[in-house]
């Protein structure tokens, strides 16, 4: 989405790409694989925390490939996925690929024109010639192949049993016992797709199915068919990630809180949920966003965040938003999103990649909006949407990662950056990128410290700029969360009593303004206002203690 700021503040945000940036250096390390799991954790070999920061990459469709390889040459696909950020792609596949003989050992070549798509075709064989004649399967391979060259990590998702679009309730692709998802058919396909890939280090995990959902959906299904597909799957490869889907849509893993699943193993699991705006019916639109935020987080962690208190890994395996900007929900959901993510240093995966489809719901070429590429597949569909979601590629916190011991920063969702000292200023702070953030200290008793000094932020009144200053004794140094959201980080001025909160100003510099949007109102938009205080430990750019501040604000 487009950010819906002024001018100047949108051009501050687009000259803080990180391309030579430690967040950059930071989201894109080559962990030592395979991978596994330490408590909450997905960790490499070493013990160190690997954030996947992944992006969808949709192959599951009706012609049963990767999508954009009329578009693009595949090498091209796989570094722009790398120069966007992610080191992982979840990459999705049909069931009846690996189970249905005549499917899979079709030619790209005549799936395409089956499917009436010959200008696909053409344009594969000119983008991509080295596939066209090959079977689906090595296509598939061939993908997966080109990934690994680029040191990008592979999760194979099982999305649907007959290619097609997914999902919905009634397409008999939804559960156990369908007519399109035969339980001892996908037990042979995930065996099949796992011992594939069990020479190909970068294919570091297996979620077993997509979104399961229908009318058929019961809990004691769930943990027979969940359990046996995951072990059928380490047999055949132990060194997958095994990754378990929920019910409702993957919306749903909150039966866990009362029973776990019973694995031969344990340092191989992790759990995924789904999460868009669309997920939380219509409340984006006509409710109080902070309202709205507070209880859609509350529920999923009813829904499956408490997985990560009881040591288990969480992966938002999908979650997106429409990247035209026109979606006033989706615009508001994302803040709330982001914040979340930051804050619980999720691992995720975007949807999507894709920025068309050959075919999808019977139209050619469809544009997909919640694509990160363009419909043309040459660039970025929307640039500030990529620079908000860079700071979440590189993790915050997990084991191995400094020697930092933990700190806070603050981050800004609706631009993607975090509170920094102003480079021109002593005393003043401003938005920059989170890896060149100082250390804060938010402590008991609400003071927002600048770490290992005597230096606290100040408010100083409506529409000023908040400032760093000694005295951090006043009604004006203690920082208050509140709202349903609890991102409105306010503070009561010494003067008038007058509560005022955090904001942007045009530049970008932190500044004071009356609350607001704080319940009720629908129709205002409170996010320029929302900073989350997050705890980190992630190596920085500079060091606090090294800063010489005046000794008053």
């Amino acid at each position: 989405m487009k950010i819906p700021m002024r001018p100047l503040l949108y051009l501050l945000l687009l000259s803080f790409l990180p391309s030579n940036s430690l967040q950059a250096r930071l989201a894109t390390s080559s962990p030592s694989l395979p991978l596994s799991t330490s408590s909450r954790w997905i960790v490499d070999g070493n013990g160190r925390r690997v954030k996947l920061a992944c992006v969808n990459w949709a192959a599951h469709l009706e012609a049963a490939a990767a999508e954009g390889l009329g578009k693009q040459p595949l090498d091209t696909i796989s570094r722009r996925v790398v120069a966007l950020g992610f080191n992982c792609v979840r990459l999705t596949w049909p069931l009846y690929l690996l189970t249905n003989a005549s499917l899979g050992s079709l030619p790209l070549r005549a799936s395409l024109a089956g499917l009436g798509l010959l200008e696909s075709a053409a344009a594969a064989a000119v983008n991509n010639p080295a596939l066209l004649d090959l079977p689906l399967l090595q296509a598939f391979q061939a993908v997966v192949s080109n990934l690994a060259s680029n040191n990008i990590m592979v999760i194979l998702d099982n999305q649907i049993s007959k290619p097609g679009w997914c999902c919905s309730k009634f397409d008999e692709n939804g559960f156990f016992g369908d007519k399109y998802f035969d339980p001892d058919e996908w037990l042979r396909g995930l065996t099949m797709m796992a011992t594939m890939f069990n020479s190909s280090a970068n294919v570091v995990g297996m979620s077993l199915r997509n979104e399961l959902r229908g009318p058929k959906q019961n809990i004691n299904l769930w943990y027979r068919y969940m359990q046996i597909g995951a072990e059928a799957v380490h047999a055949a490869n132990p060194d997958l990630l095994i990754i378990l889907s929920g019910l409702d849509y993957d919306k749903d893993l909150s039966f866990l809180s009362e029973k776990q699943v019973k694995l031969t193993f344990t340092d191989k699991v992790v759990f995924e949920l789904h999460w868009y705006g669309f997920s939380d019916g219509g409340d984006w639109e006509n409710g109080n966003p902070n309202e709205v935020c507070g209880s859609v987080v509350d529920n999923m962690t009813k829904n499956g965040g408490f997985l990560l208190e009881q040591g288990w890994p969480l992966f938002l395996s999908e979650f997106g938003v429409d990247q035209s900007g026109r979606n006033m929900a989706d615009n508001r959901f994302l803040s709330c999103f982001l914040s979340v993510a930051a804050e619980l240093d999720l691992d995720w995966a975007l949807w999507a990649l894709q920025g068309s489809y050959y075919i999808r719901e019977g139209q050619l070429g469809y544009d997909e909006t919640y694509g990160v590429l363009g419909w043309d597949w040459c660039k970025a569909r929307n640039s500030s949407f990529v620079n908000r979601i860079a700071a979440l590629q590189a993790p915050f916190q997990g084991p191995g990662l400094s020697n930092n011991s933990p700190y806070d920063i603050i981050f800004h969702p609706l631009t993607g950056l975090c509170v920094v000292k102003k480079s021109s200023s002593k005393n003043l702070l401003e938005l920059g990128l989170c890896a060149n953030s100082e250390a804060w200290n938010y402590t008991a008793e609400q003071n927002v410290m600048l770490e290992g000094t005597k230096y606290c932020m100040l408010a100083k009144g409506a529409g000023r700029r908040a400032r760093l200053g000694t005295g951090c004794g006043g009604s004006n140094s203690i920082w208050e969360l509140i709202s349903d959201s609890r991102m409105h980080v306010s503070s009561k001025l010494p003067k008038n009593g007058s509560t005022v909160c955090l904001d942007i100003s045009q530049d970008g510099t932190i500044i004071t303004n009356l609350c607001k949007c704080l319940s009720q109102d629908g129709t205002c938009n409170p996010d320029s206002q929302w900073f989350k205080i997050i705890r980190s430990t992630r190596e920085r750019e500079s060091q606090t203690t090294h800063l010489k501040l005046p000794s008053q604000a």
